[in-house]
């Protein structure tokens, strides 16, 4: 008879799923002569009965108890991440199939159980795993000569997971330990990885700290750890050294991104440098990167909010600069731009880039769009209004009882009957007028539009 394996105790998710019971440990199994099953000494129930009759029919039986690293990661994927009352006992038959004598874990079923444990926030359970990775190498690494090629993206993984719990000191130690175990250095993603997560967390004096370290290392930053660390300055009000970063950044020639430039235009906004902000918009636009929809939505939004006449005619600027470049701008930051441009009464430019953006396939929200008619309509262009109107149904952009009512309105007050009578009754085809009553208060009211009622927008 085998000798029997034993295991330690199940290891219990930190977090598990309030729908799965609690693990149970599993029984002794009958005496075989094939692949001893995990066993603890509680009584039999059941569910173990269950548990054993899975595991013999869906990963022992298939292959004829030759356990592979192949097979063994089906079953884990395949059969137990499925089960709705195994899936927990992952890494407890991980352990398991460890101790057999003709078994060893390679990089797959490392992966898989690192993601495994990380994604169910089982903390402890990954440190431990992480630890036998150290001590158990992995096939493929020639006995220790060379090390599994794999193993970074296996750790690059876990201190992800780590710094997302804002485990940090469980993070650094994970990067030290595969510190040791890869070739050479590691790469400037995982350096990343903990930069980002010592910003998340305000541990402003290691983010620094570690970027120094990368420069020991001989690790050459990327324009994502330049922009971590501008979004640390910026956050920390520290503008002076975020653009000394920016000059850094171009002297060791990286250059930056259209989140590089997001980023301090948006802080330099936010500290109400409005000069400053535009002059890096310009310097962004010269350098040949590419507007995003959030750089112009952030330069409209901050100047406007300035609520001056002439921020906004920046900010019209900076729109008309992106279409000379061939960057159609956001629906967003377009009505943006129209809402600035009617509260300081611009409405002919408002006008404008309406037109521009319908012209361009840009169809504005219909309250925005509703606005801008009635602002027309009130100085006396409700033609011009009914002409956009006209635009933006051939763009996709169809008119609702409110838009009828604004324009009916206003050709009222223009004493334009024959156009208003053929509008209310396009009104009547297109079902917005309810009843007969209606109909012919619309009527009335253009022998007497004193009596009209203006509505609110």
């Amino acid at each position: 008879m085998a000798l029997r394996k034993k295991l330690p105790p199940i290891l219990r998710p930190n977090k598990p799923p309030s729908a799965l019971p609690p693990p149970i440990p599993l029984p002794n199994p009958p005496a075989t002569t094939v692949a001893p099953l995990p066993t603890v000494t509680l009584t039999p129930t059941p569910h173990h009965t269950h548990l054993l009759h899975f595991l013999k029919t869906h990963l022992l039986a298939p292959h004829k108890n030759q356990i592979t690293p192949s097979s063994l990661l089906h079953f884990l994927k395949s059969k137990l991440h499925h089960h709705p009352q195994f899936t927990h006992y992952d890494f407890h038959i991980f352990n398991w199939a460890s101790t057999l004598d003709s078994f060893r874990h390679d990089h797959s079923t490392f992966l898989f159980m690192v993601r495994s444990l990380a994604s169910s926030y089982r903390f402890s359970d990954l440190n431990s795993l992480l630890a036998f990775i150290y001590s158990n190498p992995c096939p493929c690494s020639n006995d220790g000569i060379f090390s599994c090629p794999e193993l970074e993206s296996i750790f690059h993984f876990a201190v992800n997971a780590y710094c997302k719990a804002r485990r940090l000191d469980d993070g650094v130690m994970a990067f030290e330990t595969m510190r040791k175990l890869i070739d050479g250095r590691p790469s400037v993603s995982v350096y990343n990885v903990l930069i980002n997560g010592f910003v998340k967390c305000e541990e402003h004096d290691k983010v620094m700290a570690f970027y120094d370290r990368m420069a020991k290392d001989r690790v050459k930053p990327d324009v994502v750890t330049f922009n971590i660390l501008i979004s640390n300055y910026c956050k920390s009000k520290k503008f002076d050294l975020a653009l000394g970063l920016f000059k850094e950044m171009r002297e060791k020639g990286c250059s930056p991104n259209v989140v590089s430039f997001n980023t301090l235009i948006s802080g330099l906004f936010r500290e109400r440098k409005f000069v400053d902000g535009i002059k890096m918009a310009y310097e962004m636009i010269e350098l040949g990167c590419e507007f995003s929809n959030a750089t112009c939505e952030i330069l409209v939004d901050g100047l406007l909010r300035e609520g001056r006449d002439l921020e906004a005619c920046r900010a019209l600027e900076v729109v008309d600069q992106l279409w000379k470049k061939g960057n159609l701008p956001s629906v967003i930051a377009c009505t943006t731009l129209i809402e600035g441009l009617r509260r300081f009464r611009k409405r002919e430019e408002a006008l404008g880039l309406m037109e521009r953006m319908l012209g361009e396939g840009i169809v504005p929200d219909s309250v925005t769009f509703n606005c801008l008619l009635k602002d027309l309509c009130d100085v006396g262009r409700t033609v011009d209004a009914n002409r956009l109107r006209l635009l933006a149904s051939r763009k996709g952009l169809d008119p609702d009882g409110i838009t009828y009512h604004i324009l009916v309105s206003g050709y009222m007050r223009e004493n334009r009957r024959k156009e208003g009578e053929t509008l209310v009754n396009e009104m009547l085809d297109e079902g917005f007028i309810p009843d007969l009553a209606t109909y012919n208060r619309y009527m009335d009211g253009f022998s007497n539009a004193r009596n009209s009622v203006r509505p609110k927008c």
